[in-house]
């Protein structure tokens, strides 16, 4: 089990008085963003293009805090840029924790060990730190030899302290199925408690926009990493939205189910795409055409989008929202090694010779940690 028992049932309890509530919009993790700024420049990121003067602005702890309150979720991701960088990350963290937010505060970890005086221990925070995989594959994905290392060092140090960490990996195409799967047993071997998962969307201020993941090779990657999977694997997903991606069910996008707050203010309609901002979060669910958005809408920015922020959401309502949705999280729960015959071949194929191509990383947020039974 990749989270707290506390964790999963603050979730559910949410979910549920949501439901009993008849509220068909409601917001299941927050994507707090308090900087834009990074000490890394990689390739497929779309958050570090903004101008200088832009990148230097930070949200106030009093602004997060509103922003926190309004929404009212019970979860909150902070991304970025790379929020140790933030001067008051530690006070923001310390306001969520008295507010008993569950936090994954994103990194790459690279001024992890620096920075952790910081904070306590509490099973209300977790660092969830950004591997792209093994140490080759991580360290030209984000553009720094020796950046996996000061990683490793950075999640050891955290979990001898007595922290939560998680790792979030975004794969894009071109990812080696087989080093990810050997990635899965490094990751499992470090003692962190869950890895989590996503494909990559390719951000339209994103230097390298070659390598994004469509949706039948999205289906077909994750097809043959999860697939056939070890014992000891440890997932914070939904286990639907893992069979989401591996092509085994289909959602439509519940874009404000991850809700993101920055700089701007409230951003229209998701974390992925910028079609203006609200100055309430009120105002973004009532202003905010979402017909506009999802595959279903023909939206073209929306075409190849299989990620955690707008479908994650839609597994966890799935998942909680009726009898048959429970069931098969049971199922997927007690049955999750899903043998596949078909999946070993796409490794054997994989692992034939071939001239390997670019691949690059954008920063991910955390998806709905905590949600997986």
């Amino acid at each position: 089990m990749g989270v707290p028992v506390s964790q999963m049932w603050t979730v559910v309890t949410y979910v549920l008085g949501q439901k009993l509530a008849r509220r068909k919009q409601y917001p299941l993790v927050l994507m707090l963003e308090p900087l834009f700024r990074c000490n890394l420049a990689c390739a497929g990121c779309g958050k570090i293009q903004y101008p200088a003067h832009v990148l230097k602005r930070d949200l106030t702890p009093e602004e997060c805090f509103r922003a926190v309150d309004e929404c009212g979720a019970p979860m909150v991701s902070i991304p970025g840029g790379e929020p140790l960088m933030h001067p008051e990350i530690g006070k923001i963290v310390e306001g969520l924790v008295e507010r008993k937010k569950y936090i994954y505060l994103c990194t790459n970890a690279l001024l992890l060990k620096e920075k952790i005086h910081l904070f306590k221990p509490s099973k209300y925070l977790t660092f969830s730190v950004h591997m792209d995989g093994q140490r080759e594959h991580h360290d030209f994905s984000v553009c720094r030899e020796g950046g996996y290392e000061i990683a490793i060092e950075g999640i050891r140090e955290a979990l001898k302290r007595g922290f939560r960490v998680t790792t979030n990996t975004t794969l894009f195409d071109g990812a080696d199925p087989n080093s990810v799967r050997a990635f899965f047993d490094e990751m499992m071997d470090l003692g962190v408690e869950g890895m989590m998962l996503s494909p990559g969307y390719s951000y339209d201020k994103a230097p390298d926009q070659q390598h994004f993941l469509g949706r039948a090779r999205t289906r077909r990657l994750f097809r043959a990493i999860l697939s056939n999977r070890k014992k000891n694997w440890k997932f914070n997903l939904s286990p639907l939205f893992q069979e989401f991606l591996m092509g085994k069910r289909q959602y439509t996008c519940t874009p404000w189910g991850m809700p993101t707050y920055n700089i701007f203010g409230w951003q229209k309609p998701c974390y992925l795409l910028q079609d203006g901002y609200a100055d309430t979060f009120q105002e973004l669910l009532d202003e905010t055409d979402w017909s506009n958005y999802g595959t279903e809408s023909g939206n073209p920015k929306c075409a190849n989008c299989m990620v955690h922020s707008g479908y994650e959401a839609s597994a966890v309502n799935d998942q909680f929202g009726s009898l048959g949705g429970f069931l098969a999280t049971v199922k997927a729960t007690l049955f999750n090694r899903y043998p596949d015959r078909g999946a070993l071949r796409l490794l054997d194929e994989a692992s034939e010779p071939r001239v390997p191509g670019p691949l690059v990383q954008i920063e991910a947020s955390d998806s709905l940690q905590g949600t997986n039974a």
